[in-house]
């Protein structure tokens, strides 16, 4: 099993204890291991044996923080769509991920190759990165670029 291979990756069954653990950590990564037990109703040691478990078993991957991008004078948001050239991928994935305005990067299947979520300062910056830093890149094919006007995370889709 590889990092980069999440098919390998083997199922974690989980039960409703697990769900909720999973769900109180996704709305407040910080709370404290007893207030997760006394919020999930289980004994702190119990609790904590879980999370325990969720991270052996790869389930929990980290803890992370959301942060208001425009609170970072980041005020343009885009979704850019890739069409590519298959045969490095990988490498070209890595020269994304060292764009300081890409956020994330998806790989995906379907007429287009690959998402991106670009944040920049502004519109003219976001214009900036898509043509002078995400275009040239070897093996990007065609490029289109959706502007964000507003989104919100989902905290856990097990609720």
């Amino acid at each position: 099993m590889t990092a980069d291979d999440p098919h390998t990756a083997e199922t974690t069954v989980l039960d409703a204890v697990d769900r909720k653990i999973i769900a109180a950590l996704a709305k407040d990564g910080r709370m404290s291991m007893t207030a997760l037990a006394a919020s999930v109703h289980i004994s702190r040691a119990h609790c904590h044996a879980r999370v325990q478990q969720l991270l052996k078993s790869g389930v929990i991957t980290g803890f992370t923080i959301n942060v208001d991008p425009a609170k970072l004078g980041l005020g343009a948001s885009a979704h850019v769509i890739l069409k590519l050239r298959q045969h490095n991928w990988r490498a070209l994935r890595q020269k994304l991920l060292a764009i300081p305005e890409v956020w994330h990067v998806t790989l995906t299947g379907g007429p287009m190759d690959v998402i991106l979520l670009v944040r920049a300062r502004d519109t003219a910056d976001l214009r900036r990165v898509v043509f002078d830093e995400i275009q040239p890149l070897a093996g990007v094919v065609d490029t289109q670029t959706f502007m964000i006007f507003d989104d919100q995370v989902s905290r856990s889709a097990l609720h």
